[in-house]
């Protein structure tokens, strides 16, 4: 919990002073009060009573009780504040660590988890802040004061006071010790929640095709069912804490004024008795404050658990580091688009099976190189490779004759683009999808926009309502697959990097745009090194080198001649597809 704030700013610990400075002056008025109450009430016991007197002490007691709330006022101001910006912080840096993921830490996460944490965990802690950092403040120092200025008056009233607060504390370890561990799980109850309805509204024209409605609800219900009875639980638990405290109110209360009925009748003399009923009334003021403290340590402890979670969880976020570190001095070498797999093998992390083993080939710059296999034979992983989205287990990967790890993560982002298998669109404009990544302004009349268009067959932006600036939908589901496909593709191009990837991009294009979109690669980026992951013979028949895989091993490379001769996998491919004829 000390951990986290550490991310606290300069500015907040200086609110937090004032608010500290703030609460002492709370705290010594409020225990200035009981003082005046003791002053009248010896005054009225002693029928010496005048009224400049009432009016003096009476007065005394408005001024505190005003510059009290004023104080208060301020400190909620200021609390506020360091919540707010406590909070924009820890949202800032998971997003900016969770931008340096890999997909490793991503699937070791999850995205609901990250979403959880991002979002309902930083709520937690800005509620820690803004509604319990005043009282979990305060309630230490009002209770230790409180009990300091009442150990000198009597040690019968004293013991009373001492015996209460023991139960109180009692009951509260015990409450939170038997709630922590239901708050721990309420969390990742959270995070599968989040998971069920993600899933559920992403896929809900799935679950209505299939009629699948019931079985959704029932997965929903099970997960909302677990969050209700640990809610309930943690409810009914904290609940108890309240009718105990009140308990302890009271019977204190009566403890207080027993004690001093039986010192009253014990008093010797007439003087003694006043000065008894007066400090009595002082000390029934003062035990309230520190019964009172204790119930503000009680809604603390209310709050104080759940962010003891989150904050071990936004923590375990932040400590994290990615898997694949990049060098930060740029590499001098020539960047021309030559790429090389030595003897490569990968296994993915929570895989005991290699996903690769022993690839090797070499891509000349400005070439065609596609890759062709069964589903789940590594085509993907080989393209996630090349942009170090994970690295290889063993062997190594070169780009332009130099080992990848030992580019900087901005060099490696220029000379590489990626149109990923699966098209994803920003919410946004056309424009604003295609030039994405781009950090300078982008005019509209740009040579390279018009190139992408012209290259990925994307003439239909043209005739859309706002042209380059007609909107985008969130993820694009205001276009067709073909569509989002075709600008995946123009984003990918537009980059003008040495080396773009296409990563089964083709597969939502009919046959005529599948064809127009390579020739239009081959013609326009003829100094590009093109990698392509395709499942149409078609669609890679005419690439300089051709890599057939086969569950994750090559069992065949170069052009689609030779491979019909020699690869019986890729014949067997080929002969799927197209007849003799037409092979």
């Amino acid at each position: 919990m000390v951990k986290i704030f550490k991310n606290l700013k300069k500015v907040d610990w200086l609110n937090l002073a004032a608010c500290v400075a703030l609460i002492v002056l709370q705290v010594w008025l409020d225990l200035k009060m009981p003082d005046y109450t003791a002053k009248l009430t010896e005054a009225v016991s002693s029928g010496k009573i005048v009224e400049s007197e009432i009016w003096k002490n009476g007065g005394m007691m408005l001024l505190c009780a005003f510059a009290c709330m004023c104080f208060a006022i301020a400190t909620g101001w200021f609390s506020s504040h360091i919540a707010a910006d406590f909070a924009k912080t820890l949202r800032t840096r998971l997003f900016d660590k969770i931008s340096t993921f890999t997909d490793r830490e991503m699937n070791y996460f999850t995205t609901p988890s990250l979403i959880t944490r991002t979002t309902n965990d930083v709520v937690q802690m800005q509620m820690l802040i803004a509604m319990g950092m005043q009282t979990l403040i305060k309630a230490p120092i009002l209770a230790i004061w409180a009990i300091c200025k009442i150990s000198a008056t009597s040690v019968e009233w004293t013991s009373a006071v001492l015996i209460t607060v023991v139960v109180m504390v009692c009951t509260i370890s015990i409450v939170v010790s038997l709630c922590y561990p239901k708050f721990k799980k309420i969390q990742k109850l959270t995070d599968s929640l989040n998971d069920i309805t993600r899933e559920n509204i992403s896929g809900v024209r799935v679950v209505r095709a299939f009629n699948a409605e019931d079985y959704q609800e029932q997965k929903f219900d099970k997960v909302n069912s677990a969050v209700t009875r640990n809610q309930l639980f943690t409810g009914r638990t904290m609940g108890i804490m309240f009718p105990i405290m009140s308990l302890c109110m009271s019977g204190l209360t009566l403890a207080i004024y027993w004690i001093g009925a039986v010192l009253v009748n014990n008093a010797a003399d007439a003087m003694e008795r006043v000065t008894v009923i007066g400090n009595m009334t002082a000390f029934t003021q003062y035990a309230l404050q520190i019964v009172m403290a204790f119930i503000m340590i009680v809604v603390i402890f209310i709050i104080l658990p759940r962010a003891m979670v989150s904050a071990k969880r936004i923590n375990e976020v932040l400590d994290t580091e990615p898997s694949i570190t990049y060098t930060k001095s740029s590499n001098q070498n020539e960047h021309c688009g030559e790429v090389e797999f030595r003897n490569v093998s990968f296994s993915y992390p929570d895989s005991s099976t290699p996903c690769l083993e022993n690839i090797s080939f070499h891509i000349n710059p400005g070439e065609t190189f596609a890759i062709i296999g069964a589903t789940g034979s590594g085509k993907s992983s080989i393209v996630n490779l090349l942009p170090r989205f994970y690295d290889c287990t063993e062997g190594e990967i070169l780009l332009d004759g130099v080992n990848i790890t030992e580019y900087s993560k901005q060099e490696i982002e220029q000379n590489i683009s990626i149109a990923p298998q699966k098209a994803i669109l920003f919410k946004g404009d056309v424009k604003s999808n295609i030039t994405y990544g781009s950090k300078n302004e982008i005019n509209d009349d740009d040579a390279r926009i018009s190139r992408a268009i012209e290259i990925s067959q994307s003439e239909f932006v043209a005739g859309l309502n706002g042209g380059l600036h007609a909107p985008v939908a969130q993820g694009g589901t205001n276009f067709s697959g073909g569509q989002k496909q075709r600008l995946s593709i123009a984003r990918a191009v537009f980059k003008d990097a040495k080396v773009v990837i296409f990563d089964d991009t083709f597969s939502a294009l009919d046959y005529k745009t599948d064809m127009l979109v390579r020739r239009k690669i081959y013609e326009k980026m003829q100094d590009t090194t093109i990698i392509i992951v395709a499942q149409r013979i078609g669609t890679i028949r005419d690439a300089n080198q051709i890599l057939v895989l086969d569950e994750g091993k090559i069992v065949g490379l170069g052009k689609h001649s030779e491979l019909l001769e020699n690869c019986s996998v890729y014949r067997e491919i080929a002969l799927s597809q197209l007849s003799k004829e037409e092979l």
